[in-house]
Parts: structure tokens; C-alpha cells; sequence
């Protein structure tokens, strides 16, 4: 399985896995807020190594919170998918009812939600997270008989954006606090960090004293 990345838009293969959503329900699904590991790559790097998803719900404070889990060889959590307000409904609800709900679902609290936020702001961020729209292409020559799935950073209303910084943080995502940045406001952040360290270069001191 590979994972190819381009500007702005991320692009993944799969060998076909009968416990996964298919690339063209995932695209039904509209805009949705992903989490997916630093260390792994990039957006969709742990679609390509999923082997089986579950559906989360619950209600809390805010109301509806639900979110798909996919999960690789070894059994760990490597991609998060997130309903947001901008979201298809019906698409999630298709595609929910036919996945298995995760064991307890998410029965925890506002303590157990603050407890593994202050974990993981005390340890190095595992998740990352951005708000996608994805797509499944016509698989080209050379990719028959294999699933692919693309995807683009994506815009959110106030109150999407909202809900996805409020799950970043509870989820302890790294880069929460850019969550709701389309792709216009991320390369135009990443050109303007370009020229800064043009026109600001780190300089290092030489604090040996002379001989």
C-alpha cells in the first residue's frame, strides 16, 4: 500500500478490505474533521494501513459527537473521522449502520475527556488534525483491482469550525489550533513563514571564549 501527497490535496491506495468503508461512501460523507497520527505521514496514511473501522456516538454538552475509528494490524487507532455540522448526515448515517459500534462507545465524561487532554498536552502530540472533503478517483493504470481515496483541505462554517477545535483539543491534536485553516490560508501562512526566514535568518552565537 502507498501513500502519494500533493499540495493541498492528499491522494492514498488500498487493497481492497471488506471491514472498510468504500472510498466513494467516505466521499459521500462531505466535509469531515480528520485525525490522523504525526508520525505516520500524511492525511490519509493511516486509511492506507486500516484494516477495520467502528462507529463512536454519544451525546454530551454540545450534543451529537460522533466519530468513525479505524484501526490497523496490530489493533491501534490510526485515523479518526469526525461529523461536523457541514457534514451529510444521511451519507454518516448510511454508513454507520452497517459498521460495528465500538465496545462501550463513548460512554466517558468531562473527566475522563479533560484526563486524556492534559495526558497528551503532557506528552508529545500524537494526533494531528485537519478538516477534509474527501473523493474517491477512477483508479488509473496500474492501480486496478485497488481502492483510492483523495482527499483536500476543506472550509467550515463558524459553527463547524467551532465543533473541529473543540475535538482537536479534547483529542490532544497537535495542531489544533489550525484546524479550520483551508488550503489558501495554510500555503499562505507557509509563504509568509518562507520570506520571514529570508528576511529574518537565524543567526548563531559563538559563546566560546577566545583561546
Amino acid at each position: 500500500m502507498t501513500a502519494a501527497r500533493a499540495i493541498a490535496e492528499t491522494t492514498a491506495v488500498h487493497s481492497p478490505v471488506a471491514a472498510l468503508p468504500q472510498p466513494r461512501e467516505l466521499a459521500a460523507l462531505g466535509t469531515v474533521l480528520c485525525l490522523y497520527r504525526a508520525q505516520d505521514g500524511g492525511e490519509l496514511a493511516g486509511w492506507s494501513r486500516a484494516l477495520r473501522a467502528e462507529v463512536h456516538s454519544g451525546l454530551d454538552s454540545d450534543g451529537l459527537r460522533a466519530s468513525l475509528a479505524f484501526h490497523d494490524r496490530d489493533g491501534h487507532c490510526c485515523w479518526r473521522l469526525f461529523l461536523l455540522p457541514d457534514s451529510d448526515f444521511l451519507a454518516w448515517e448510511r454508513l454507520a449502520s452497517r459498521l460495528p459500534a465500538a465496545p462501550g462507545n463513548d460512554d466517558e465524561g468531562i473527566a475522563e475527556r479533560l484526563w486524556r487532554g492534559l495526558a497528551g498536552h503532557l506528552a508529545a502530540p500524537q494526533w494531528q488534525c485537519s478538516v477534509l472533503r474527501l473523493c474517491a478517483p477512477s483508479p488509473g493504470p496500474g492501480f486496478a483491482g485497488h481502492a483510492l481515496l483523495a482527499a483536500s483541505l476543506a472550509t467550515v462554517s463558524a459553527l463547524g469550525a467551532a465543533m473541529a477545535l473543540r475535538i482537536a483539543r479534547e483529542q490532544a491534536a497537535g495542531n489544533a489550533a489550525r484546524v479550520h485553516e483551508c488550503c489558501c490560508e495554510r500555503a499562505a501562512r507557509a509563504a509568509a513563514d518562507a520570506r520571514a526566514a529570508t528576511l529574518y535568518p537565524t543567526v548563531q552565537l559563538d559563546t566560546r571564549m577566545p583561546s
